[in-house]
């Protein structure tokens, strides 16, 4: 099972944070460059591909738009855990192929921490590195998720999966 590389952000991340409204006329590439830039400058040059956030409650409120899905997707981000999350975001994260998980306990997980995503028993699993023998310092219950919408995020989102389904039924 991967281990992903844990960023912190706070709490209530609305849309315009992570999408900022003055970047909307840019690409999808150059808008996520700002991503986060007026809460945690620099976060979006520092994330790596298949990094997680971890936030604090109400994590995607504000508006719909989904290019504050599309911009984490862009920078690699594998997922994003928090206590709860705006219902258009979480929508919109799976239908975009990103995983949003929730979880209770969220606020216990450390920047810098390594976790691993058991979304078959809906647990995280908290280490301090990134070795593979280690126990973990914790293990956290998360909110199932049901299976379709993990496919749907494994598959990229929801146009990328029904892609999938059509080209193998012809």
């Amino acid at each position: 099972m991967s281990r992903y590389r844990v960023w912190r952000v706070g709490e209530n991340i609305d849309t315009d944070a992570l999408a900022p409204g003055a970047y909307m006329k840019m690409d999808l590439p150059e808008l996520a460059t700002h991503c986060l830039e007026a809460r945690y400058p620099g976060l979006a040059a520092a994330l790596r591909p298949a990094d997680v956030l971890v936030a604090g409650p109400g994590f995607g409120i504000g508006s719909s738009r989904e290019q504050a899905v599309g911009v984490l997707v862009q920078l690699g981000v594998k997922a994003v855990i928090a206590p709860s999350f705006s219902g258009l975001y979480f929508r919109n994260a799976f239908n975009l192929g990103l995983l949003a998980i929730v979880c209770s306990q969220a606020e216990a997980i450390d920047e810098g921490s390594y976790i691993e995503i058991d979304t078959e028993r809906s647990v995280l699993r908290v280490y301090p590195d990134t070795e593979t023998g280690s126990e973990p310092l914790h293990t956290f219950a998360c909110q199932a998720i049901p299976p379709f919408l993990v496919q749907m995020a494994a598959a990229g989102g929801l146009l990328a999966q029904l892609e999938r389904k059509l080209a193998g039924a012809s």
